[in-house]
């Protein structure tokens, strides 16, 4: 009897757990984006249980909402293999950057999954999604790092009581209940295999699915990987440090790039006691923080490099942005402030009940501070990572016990083909990881791929490695696949000027009321510079005063109409270089730029005066006007942008 009711009761509750675990279609997530409800795109939600094995029956009923868009194969075929994206973070969305994916070149031949994993993006709950901007506000002040670490503690302590007074589990965020929601998703979908691919902290996610879950892997892609989670956060500063100096080194190597910036290591120490004696305040837009300013002490000085160093682009820039900081520009610095704001822009409580469950508990304090005292120069590790122990102290007051994820004990037994990917200058991450963790399974190889930082195969490169990798798994990818990637180039040469950043924001997104007044006075600009050439090329015109002022008006508006031309096939020619030089100025190969806009405003000025002297011996006065009129909006705008100043 006792056996029949330990049955029932565990029918019971799988007819529970069944009837919440389903998978409901919806519209796009980004409603009147034509381009993304014209895709073949399937929007739609996994309800799952909150706390996949609780015995209170009361819990087990309570479902979440996991946002999920299967992004169709390109073949139209219809039991197309799946590729799954495992985002990093922990707490960052995948659909909000659903873009990249659509012309992936996975995609020709597989259906993409991207999931918002418990928490985050679209899911529903969102974890804390404001945490971010409260950071940005912290890190805006000049404070001790006492009081910085006190005050995000603080934060973190009521966003973690706002999720528990809203009756959200935290505990319940973590890999192994992300890996379960993955499965069910799986089942829900109707795939019987899929590959797994995990950036980041995704990786970790991946690896601990792929433990649970050995047979439902056809392949597995880890790029950025998480090897040993005990050293996670206690060997931070000697991942940052080892890259950072692999940039030193490249730089003194490069005779341009020595030329430029010598003495660049010694300079980057330098900054750091400046900085702590003498912080950078910059102006910020209030949008991004209300205090519309942002003041850099040696702590937000470290954390931008070791950002920096995630991305070829921003690699490019370290020793033209240490030399900023050495030269206390801050209109440049201003602008670095921005992407401060989307770094951080996570759902942090899902960072924090991931990190504080299954990472930092396993981390010793006292083990990160024997590595930071390896590096004396910097004055101490990167606090932004540091406060992480302090924030996780107080997050787990509440808890009676830690979980430990054993992420690894399947892992020999996968079959499946598993490719790992790091990136040679990858802070956070390195190298080491992607290797040592390739020796625990059966069938993996790790490939570094040259000049990139964190997560290269969301480059060009790394997208055509993984097309092949998933198209022939089996066949080991060689050093001659990457061969083409391009090498550093450092930003050398740049004339400083703030204005050229402006200039692009203008254009990049225009605003009607404030672009259309400009495109109306270059119309006037070429039509007059025509017009006025057939008339004067016809002699229609027979006064001196005519001709000089027809003369004046054409020169005058082509070196206009030519000086804003150049500036915009600069930006274009830049961006599509390394779109971050833009920040700081242009290199010096567009110095024409700036003579050509000193040259119209010497015409400009010759022109005005001699119109005004002459003007009651001028002809169709009016049609002049206009014409300089339109010359002097132009100029206006230069000035506005700064490019002038």
């Amino acid at each position: 009897m006792k056996r029949f009711f330990l049955l029932l009761g565990i029918l019971s509750i799988s007819n529970i757990m069944g009837q919440h675990i389903n998978f409901e279609k919806t519209t796009s997530f980004f409603p009147g984006v034509e381009v993304l409800e014209q895709d073949n795109i399937d929007w739609g939600y996994l309800n799952v249980p909150e706390n996949w094995e609780s015995s209170d029956t009361i819990s087990k009923t309570k479902t979440i909402k996991i946002a999920v868009a299967v992004v169709k194969n390109l073949s139209n075929k219809k039991n197309a293999d799946a590729v799954v994206f495992v985002q990093g973070g922990p707490g960052a969305g995948s659909i909000q950057n659903i873009g990249p994916w659509r012309d992936h070149p996975l995609r020709n031949q597989n259906d993409i999954i991207l999931v918002d994993m418990r928490g985050t993006g679209f899911s529903s709950p969102r974890l804390c999604p404001d945490l971010g901007q409260k950071f940005l506000q912290i890190l805006a002040k000049n404070q001790p790092e006492e009081t910085d670490e006190k005050q995000k503690v603080a934060s973190v302590l009521e966003c973690q009581q706002d999720l528990l007074e809203k009756g959200i589990d935290i505990e319940s965020y973590h890999s192994l209940f992300m890996a379960k929601d993955l499965n069910a998703l799986k089942t829900q979908l109707g795939y019987s295999k899929w590959h797994i691919y995990g950036a980041s902290y995704g990786t970790y996610i991946a690896q601990v699915y792929a433990n649970e879950y050995v047979d439902d892997i056809k392949t597995l892609i880890l790029d950025s990987s998480i090897d040993d989670m005990t050293t996670y956060y206690t060997q931070n500063t000697s991942n940052y440090m080892s890259s950072l100096k692999k940039v030193f080194e490249l730089c003194k190597n490069d005779k341009e790039c020595n030329k430029n910036y010598p003495d660049l290591e010694q300079v980057y120490y330098k900054n750091i006691l400046n900085l702590k004696s003498k912080p950078i305040k910059v102006s910020v837009d209030s949008e991004i923080i209300n205090s519309s300013s942002f003041t850099y002490n040696e702590e937000d000085y470290k954390i931008a490099l070791q950002q920096a160093l995630y991305h070829k682009e921003l690699i490019e820039i370290i020793p033209l942005l240490i030399y900023q900081f050495q030269d206390r520009n801050v209109d440049a610095l201003g602008k670095l402030v921005e992407a401060f704001s989307n770094l951080l822009s996570m759902d942090y409580g899902v960072y924090y009940s991931v990190s504080c469950n299954e990472a930092l508990p396993i981390n010793d304090i006292s083990e990160y501070q024997k590595d930071v005292s390896r590096y004396k120069k910097i004055q101490g590790g990167v606090s932004f990572y540091k406060s992480d122990f302090a924030v996780c102290q107080q997050w787990n007051l509440r808890r009676s016990d830690s979980l430990m994820v054993n992420a690894s004990s399947n892992l020999d037994s996968l079959e499946a083909p598993v490719m790992i990917l790091s990136g040679a200058y990858d802070p956070i991450t390195p190298v080491s990881n992607g290797k040592a963790l390739a020796k625990r399974f059966k069938n993996a190889y790790a490939i570094t791929i040259p000049n990139y930082g964190h997560v290269p195969s969301f480059t060009a490169t790394g997208r055509e490695m993984l097309k092949t990798f998933v198209e022939n798994p089996h066949k080991r990818l060689e050093k001659q696949e990457f061969s083409n990637v391009k090498k550093i180039n450092f930003a050398k040469n740049i004339v400083m000027n703030s204005g050229i950043s402006k200039v692009g924001e203008s254009l990049k997104g225009p605003d009607p009321i404030f672009i259309v007044p400009l495109g109306i006075a270059l119309g006037i600009m070429i039509i007059a510079i025509f017009n006025r050439l057939i008339k004067m090329i016809r002699r229609k015109y027979t006064s001196s005063s005519d001709i000089f002022i027809n003369i004046f008006v054409i020169a005058t508006s082509f070196v206009g109409v030519l000086s804003l031309l150049s500036i915009v096939l600069a930006l274009t020619q830049v961006a599509s270089q390394n779109s971050y030089i833009l920040a700081f100025g242009l290199p010096d190969s567009f110095n024409y730029i700036f003579t050509l806009l000193l040259v119209f405003v010497v015409l400009l000025a010759i022109t005005l005066l001699f119109f005004l002297f002459r003007m009651k011996k001028i002809h169709n006065r009016s049609v002049v006007f206009s014409v300089v009129f339109s010359n002097v909006l132009v100029l206006t705008y230069f000035f506005y942008w700064g490019i002038l100043l």
